[in-house]
């Protein structure tokens, strides 16, 4: 938070000078902290949504700070993307839509990720990475910016992303304004915190009541596994923002399919046909006997057992426009006796 000017005079000041160096210094000191408030109050009017917060942040960041772009990059898993923009609206709208991206060697959230907290380029385009790298080139020369500020998202568990904020002028950020963004970034990464608890318990209270519903189900139906099934099936999807998938049952070394959920009834008459088929080797069911926890395809249509499948395989899958693909088996003293999945 800005701190109220001291009043030392200093030795080449006249008077004049050195109260309107004060007045100019109290009003910017004053402007910090309503930033601040403000930013607060949006914080705790927006539990668990960001979007509100970090525009909020960029607003103030870019007014405060004499800056022309700002954009806020969350990482997850290694990846990053911009969630939040300011700038030019055509700059803003071509970051946002941009595909998540691992974050580079050299590139300033990458640096972060080994450690550093506050990175200044004074001049984007004088820059090995600049010269060496068309991604970020591209960005730099589509949005024009010259100096460039990254301040570091960071708690106890680790890189959470970057704030940046951009001139397209070569014209460094003052230590004053550097202090301003990081107490910004603070108030982010608490507002980062909050959404993932608020997050996380919503998600531990729905899972709570789909076990619950599952059970019900179990007891309200003695002996008759397809509601059962079925109501495991849809929990599931739910749960995992899965479009469709299906359940299948162990029968010695094949695989017959007992519940659907959200599919077509084209890709249930080619799945009907792959019931009297031992699955190919390589495939998400034979991996599975053989020992693995889980199998997770990101794009089932890629893997390259399918050359060798059989016809029926491949066009079931192209009939159900499967792609990533999850399988999660259902054991019995070690041994697989259906499989779970979800595309």
């Amino acid at each position: 938070m800005g701190s109220l000017p001291s009043a030392p005079i200093a030795p080449s000041e006249t008077p004049d000078e050195t109260i309107r160096r004060l007045t100019a210094e109290l009003h910017e000191a004053l402007e910090q902290q309503a930033a601040t408030t403000e930013i607060l109050e949006v914080i705790n009017s927006s539990p668990g949504d960001l979007a509100p917060i970090f525009d909020a942040i960029l607003q103030k960041a870019l007014r405060l700070c004499g800056a022309t772009h700002g954009h806020v990059f969350t990482i997850e898993r290694e990846v990053g993307r911009a969630v939040a923009a300011r700038g030019e609206p055509e700059f803003v709208e071509w970051l946002l839509q941009r595909e998540p991206v691992r974050p580079g060697p050299g590139s300033i959230a990458y640096r972060m990720a080994q450690g550093e907290s506050v990175i200044q380029i004074p001049d984007s385009t004088d820059t090995d990475e600049y010269r060496a790298r068309t991604d970020l080139r591209e960005l730099i020369d589509k949005s024009g910016v010259r100096t460039t500020l990254g301040i570091a998202l960071r708690s106890e568990k680790g890189l959470l992303g970057v704030i940046f904020v951009n001139r397209r002028e070569v014209r460094p950020f003052s230590e004053k304004q550097i202090a301003l963004l990081e107490n910004f970034a603070a108030q982010a990464v608490i507002a980062m915190e909050n959404a993932r608890l608020l997050t996380e318990t919503r998600e531990a209270l729905e899972q709570q009541t789909a076990t619950a519903e599952v059970l019900q189900v179990i007891n309200s139906s003695p002996g008759d596994l397809t509601p059962v099934f079925d109501t495991i099936l849809e929990k599931a999807h739910t749960l995992c923002g899965a479009a469709h998938g299906i359940m299948m049952i162990r029968e010695e070394e094949k695989f017959r399919t007992v519940a659907f959920n959200g599919v077509r009834q084209a890709f249930v008459d080619a799945i009907r046909q792959l019931d009297t088929m031992r699955p190919p080797d390589g495939s998400g069911p034979a991996r599975l006997i053989q020992g693995e926890q889980i199998v997770h395809f990101p794009d089932l249509q890629a893997e390259s057992f399918l050359q060798n499948a059989r016809p029926q395989l491949r066009r079931a899958i192209e009939i159900g426009d499967v792609r990533t693909t999850l399988m999660v088996p259902l054991r019995k003293d070690g041994a697989v006796i259906g499989i779970i999945t979800a595309f």
